[in-house]
């Protein structure tokens, strides 16, 4: 016990008293250390005078029995890591003169249910909460302008959180495994959703982004696999890298012709997609975009887009309809391999560039021509295509590559141009139906 003419408790004074249960500050302190009481690990209740006007760093870090903390009206600041680790506190009160809630400050309360921030708080630092595995729920006041990264990350309990119109920017992985959140609330100060703010959020059936969110983060929404629906403003200009990965559950979407960008994996994964419509302002489909959604049926390609990236359709297991427009020049590798349910596809003439495996396993295919501005056709690139019957290669194409039709065992009349000048190894391999083929002079 300190003595009663006790007015401030020095940095690290008590720090890894492992056995220390209990202690009684006198009122005449005003001034507590950081890393006072960290590591006392068996320190349960603890009240802290009223004269004490700031929660130092890191000064109940893995304090793990802590129950309760009573903290003073009259503090200002709750430092960083000032709790991290307390896993056995259930409850804390917030007192009304705080500002600030700085890095880590609760981070890993395992055991905290709820928490009031007071009017008045305006930043909620980096990691904050994160881990508050128990906590249902979060009051946080419209005073609050700025919540740092990771600052809810895996509180796996919370159901709803409404975010203060003080906040322009929803922060990198803010939310990130909340997988009991089905309820957010987005104000129109927002103008952009960080990386992975809300990824792994899969009680999240519907978001509404306000008019104000110029852009959708990297991962932002991945892997929010119970949502069914999202609304995408007209202010939007970016759709991030994964930004839907996985959404399974998400029937359609609407992106708007302000979309300049979508990156790669954007929508990959998104089994449940039936419907989907490309804006014109679109002028590259990115690797991966649109790659295992198994519901898509149809896809029209706007006339603005010169690219199809590699893998964009790969594994669109249920796409019956592709449109390919004549500004289209290159195809890149498995862009629609194992698209087995369509049955043909035109190629524009447009095209130079078909890469390697680009229709591979595309078991309904029965015809193709390929135009004569393609000078190389890539190895694999109509591989197991199981239902080709006819193939005419245009004068333009030198190369064909290795395995370019192996396993096309129904593939049985083949024209090629004048231009052939290299046929790959293996390229007609397994063409158990071909009876006769006239390869061209030189």
């Amino acid at each position: 016990m300190q003595p009663a003419g006790v007015t401030s408790i020095g940095v690290n004074a008590f720090y890894n008293c492992s056995k220390l249960t209990g202690i009684t500050i006198p009122t005449t302190v005003t001034s507590i250390g950081n890393y006072v009481f960290s590591g006392c690990a068996s320190l349960t209740v603890l009240n802290i005078p009223d004269g004490v006007v700031s929660i130092g760093e890191s000064m109940f870090q893995y304090c793990t029995n802590l129950t309760s903390v009573t903290i003073p009206a009259g503090v200002t600041s709750i430092g960083n890591s000032s709790f991290y680790g307390c896993s056995s506190l259930t409850n804390v009160t917030i007192p009304p003169g705080v500002t600030g809630i700085w890095d880590h400050a609760f981070y890993g309360c395992a055991s905290l249910t709820s928490v009031t921030i007071p009017d008045g708080v305006t930043n909620i630092g980096v990691y904050a909460f994160q881990n508050c595995t128990k906590m249902t729920t979060i009051t946080i006041p419209d005073s609050v302008t700025n919540i740092g990264d990771y600052a809810f990350q895996s509180c796996s309990m919370l159901t709803g959180v409404t975010i203060p119109s003080g906040v322009t920017s929803i922060p990198k992985s803010a939310f990130q495994s909340c997988s009991s959140l089905s309820s957010v609330t987005i104000p129109t100060s927002v103008t952009g959703i960080g990386i992975s703010a809300f990824k792994g959020c899969t009680s999240l059936t519907s978001i509404t982004l306000p008019s104000g969110v110029i852009s959708i983060g990297e991962s932002a929404f991945s892997g929010c696999s119970g949502l069914t629906g999202i609304t995408i403003p007209t202010s939007v200009t970016n759709i991030g890298t994964a930004a839907l990965y996985g959404c399974s559950k998400l029937p359609s979407i609407t992106i708007p012709t302000s979309v300049t960008t979508i990156g790669s994996s954007a929508f990959s994964g998104c089994s449940g997609l039936m419907g989907i419509t490309i804006p014109a302002s679109i002028t590259t489909i990115g690797s991966y975009v649109f790659s295992a959604c198994s519901g898509l049926t149809d896809i029209t390609i706007p006339a603005s887009v010169t690219t199809i990236g590699d893998h964009a359709f790969y594994g669109c297991s249920g796409l019956t309809s592709v449109t390919i427009p004549a500004s289209v020049t290159s195809i890149g590798d498995y862009a629609f391999s194992g698209c087995s349910k369509l049955p043909s596809v035109t190629l524009p003439v447009s095209i130079t560039n078909i890469a390697s495996y680009a229709f591979q396993s595309c078991t309904s295919l029965t015809s193709i021509v390929i135009p004569d501005r393609v000078t190389s056709l890539g190895d694999y690139s109509f591989q197991n295509c199981t239902s080709l019957t006819s193939v005419v290669i245009e004068d333009g194409v030198a190369v064909i590559g290795s395995n370019a039709f192996s396993g096309c065992s129904k593939l049985a009349d083949v024209t090629l141009s004048t231009g052939v000048a290299s046929i790959g190894s293996y390229a007609f391999k397994s063409c158990t139906s071909l009876t006769n083929m006239v390869l061209p002079v030189g």
